[in-house]
């Protein structure tokens, strides 16, 4: 099997920085991306903190999503409206303050559905923060 991705880490970074903007706020990188695996980076902002001392669940979920989003794109190429349709996450640990890493992998993908996960670890702890699956729904191809 081709391991080449359909899309380049920085194409993807400007493609995924322009659509969602939370994502540019939050500065999430792509730091590698073949078909059907990607690795993104959460960098540390003091905003990210919430009571307890760990960064927030919804900047982890924003993590998540977009590197489901880098899944789907590095198997389908470019597909703007390929969008979520369901996330699972569970949060595991709090994730202590400095950066969040996410290592995606895409378990199965069909002519609409794309089906991935994620783990989410601290860049200064190998023990995982959290685990999501969850489904992004593919653009219909004229004719479906």
């Amino acid at each position: 099997m081709n391991t080449a991705s359909r899309i380049t880490a920085a194409e993807y970074d400007r493609l995924g920085r322009a659509g969602v903007p939370l994502a540019d706020l939050l500065d999430i990188r792509t730091e590698s991306l073949r078909y059907g695996q990607a690795r993104l980076r959460l960098p540390w902002k003091d905003n990210l903190v919430r009571p307890g001392g760990v960064v927030s669940g919804p900047a982890l979920f924003t993590l998540v999503d977009m590197t489901m989003y880098a899944l789907v794109m590095s198997a389908v190429g470019v597909q703007e409206m390929a969008v979520t349709s369901d996330i699972s996450i569970r949060y595991l640990r709090g994730a202590p303050a400095g950066d969040v890493l996410a290592e995606g992998r895409l378990l199965k993908l069909g002519r609409r559905l794309a089906v991935c996960e994620v783990n989410l670890y601290s860049a200064d702890d190998d023990r995982a923060v959290a685990h999501a699956t969850g489904t992004y729904v593919l653009p219909a191809i004229t004719g479906d």
